[in-house]
């Protein structure tokens, strides 16, 4: 009984432990814990799903990022504060560090309250911009709720966001069946650099700017950004597969507009809001409950009768015919699922050794609850050296998978050649062959079998 009390009990962790691939401790770091009331909400999904869930605040002294080298938490979410600072146990640096070790920070700002200098100095880092004076408020005139923002337009009404392109998977749009809204309010842009790991998720409409409210001037002539220059969700996905996901309001994310009826100006009717399921996605993504992708076993071995054909050999030779196979499971909330390529992208093979001798599409083949056997064949180069099979998927979103395979690749030996009478091109040359011992034979023959004349038969004749 207390064998089957420990394996439910194990079970049950188990099944808490996978809503993200990554790990559950989650760090919020808020003004005062208190505030956490006003987001129980989106607080109260989060720890639905299974994440442990620490509430600090920067000034306490019990903070920490890192444990005797080792991360102390695996996920962090930034609520506005009214510090200028966050600290010594988070600066720049540290949050750098944490990101390094594969740890997912999630930041939420606010117009209403400048951002924290640590921050600030690490959204440049990542080439990520927010208004010099560190506030700044989105607002549009044509793209307004007209029940809560009549006057200030404030609060962007904007659709889902979409694909990014057409072969990307979306991550990102929940579904809109009576025509609901994403709510934007009281928010702050952010432009960004040429970085190519940056990636925004929602961006501002045409019409949106962005400026700074203590300004009362009747016009605005220095504005920090407009139209599509400003992103108002924002991902980074660092080249260790770390997530960074700047929301550019923190008040879509509390109680009060996860319930909220809007309408757009000149409207018929009030629709909800799409914040619940929007914060849901972009909060699933960020900790790795979405778009995770996990190499589960890799194969290669020849293809051709008669041969051994056993799994992963370290040798090949020349001109041999070699199958590749990887198989890949997607994570996807609480489970893996198969991964399927978009129909506009391709999942490739390299086969190189300084450069790519063969760039081959891998198609998939086997398909199970889980996962998904992408496969190809093809004959191995007239080269022989060192050799990589090589898998480098990067798309955004998208966890990287980078997978090198090393071989070595021979000449053909001394047995292995084959006979000169089975290449046609060697034929004129074995006739040739032929031609010549057979007119030296010949020679031979009539020297040996031709009598010479007698000596006493020509002194008679004369």
């Amino acid at each position: 009984m207390k064998s089957l009390i420990s394996f439910v009990v194990l079970l049950f962790a188990v099944l808490v432990h996978a809503i993200s691939s990554s790990g559950d401790r989650l760090l919020v770091v808020l003004e005062d814990v208190a505030e956490k009331d006003g987001y129980s909400k989106f607080l109260g999904d989060l720890e639905g799903r299974g994440f442990q869930v620490n509430y600090e605040t920067p000034k306490s002294e019990g903070l920490s990022l890192f444990h005797l080298g080792e991360r102390s938490y695996d996920h962090v979410l930034f609520l506005p504060t009214k510090s200028k600072g966050l600290g010594p146990n988070l600066t720049p640096k540290l949050l750098l560090d944490f990101i390094n070790a594969n740890g997912n920070i999630l930041l939420a700002l606010s117009a209403s309250q400048p951002a924290p200098t640590s921050l600030v100095s690490l959204l440049l880092e990542l080439d990520i911009h927010l208004p010099p004076d560190r506030q700044g408020l989105v607002v549009d005139h044509f793209n307004y709720d007209s029940l809560s923002a009549p006057e200030k337009h404030d609060v962007l009404l904007l659709p889902t966001p979409g694909a990014l392109r057409p072969d990307i998977k979306d991550f990102f749009s929940p579904v809109s069946t009576n025509g609901e809204l994403i709510a934007f309010p009281n928010g702050m842009g952010q432009t960004l650099g040429s970085g190519a790991l940056l990636t925004p998720v929602l961006r501002a409409p045409s019409t949106a700017y962005s400026y700074n409210p203590k300004e009362q001037a009747e016009t605005l002539d220095d504005l920090f950004a407009s139209g599509s220059q400003l992103s108002l969700v924002t991902t980074m996905q660092a080249r260790n597969s770390a997530r960074f996901t700047v929301v550019g309001s923190a008040d879509m994310l509390s109680d009060k507009w996860f319930d909220a009826k809007v309408k757009t100006v000149g409207g018929k009717k009030e629709v909800s809001t799409l914040n619940r399921e929007f914060a849901k996605s972009v909060a699933g993504w960020t900790f790795k409950e979405t778009g995770v992708l996990r190499v589960n076993w890799i194969e290669h071995h020849l293809n051709e009768p008669g041969q051994s054909n056993a799994s992963n050999p370290k040798i090949y030779r020349i001109k041999n015919d070699v199958t590749y196979s990887i198989s890949l499971s997607e994570y996807s909330w609480d489970k893996y699922i198969p991964f399927t390529v978009p129909e506009s992208d391709d999942l490739q093979l390299e086969f190189s050794m300084l450069s790519p001798f063969h760039r081959l599409k891998l198609n998939p083949t086997i398909s199970s609850e889980d996962s998904t056997t992408y496969s190809t064949t093809f004959k191995l180069p007239d080269q022989h050296g060192i050799f990589n099979f090589k898998v480098n998927y990067k798309r955004p979103f998208y966890t990287n998978v980078e997978e090198k395979n090393t071989v070595s690749v021979r000449h053909f030996a001394h047995d292995e050649w084959p006979r000169s009478f089975v290449i046609s091109g060697a034929w004129p040359w074995i006739a040739g062959i032929g031609a010549t011992v057979t007119g030296w034979m010949a020679f031979c023959a009539i020297w040996l079998y031709s009598k010479p004349t007698a000596a006493g038969e020509s002194k008679k004749t004369q």
